[in-house]
């Protein structure tokens, strides 16, 4: 399970640093893709197999459906990781999620998400901002 939050810089090449207690389970490979609120998703090859099945499920006839597989199949990258624990973030990956050189490495159970530092920090700071009204409305759902 990934969770927690770590900062760690792009370098030049575009390559970014996994934290080191998450890279055995990249180890095998993994797929960087276009995330939601302009972040990128980084999965492991089994979790990204899951997502990508459910996505060729949705209904082709719905224009949201294939909308929202575009996203996440079109801009899927396969990447792995070098000896020091890096992979290379493809550019228009970066320029999607603003990425220049601090990134926030973001552990959400099945996958990491890499946030600019700057709109991780907006985020963040909005969703604690709404953490009442977030966990009232989670609450009528039974969590």
């Amino acid at each position: 399970m990934f969770i927690g939050e770590y900062h760690h810089n792009l370098d030049a090449k575009g390559r970014l640093a996994i934290p080191s207690k998450f890279r055995h389970r990249l180890a095998e490979g993994a797929v960087v893709t276009r995330g939601l609120d302009k972040a990128l998703f980084l999965l492991p090859l089994e979790e990204w197999g899951k997502l990508s099945e459910k996505l060729a499920s949705l209904p082709l006839g719905a224009a949201n459906s294939r909308a929202f597989a575009r996203l996440m199949l079109a801009g899927a990258m396969d990447v792995s990781l070098d000896k020091q624990g890096r992979c290379i973030i493809p550019d228009y990956l970066r320029d999607y999620a603003n990425l220049q050189k601090e990134v926030v490495v973001v552990g959400v159970h099945s996958r990491l998400e890499l946030w600019d530092h700057d709109a991780w920090n907006t985020y963040r700071a909005k969703t604690e901002a709404d953490a009442e009204s977030i966990a009232e409305q989670l609450g009528e759902l039974g969590i």
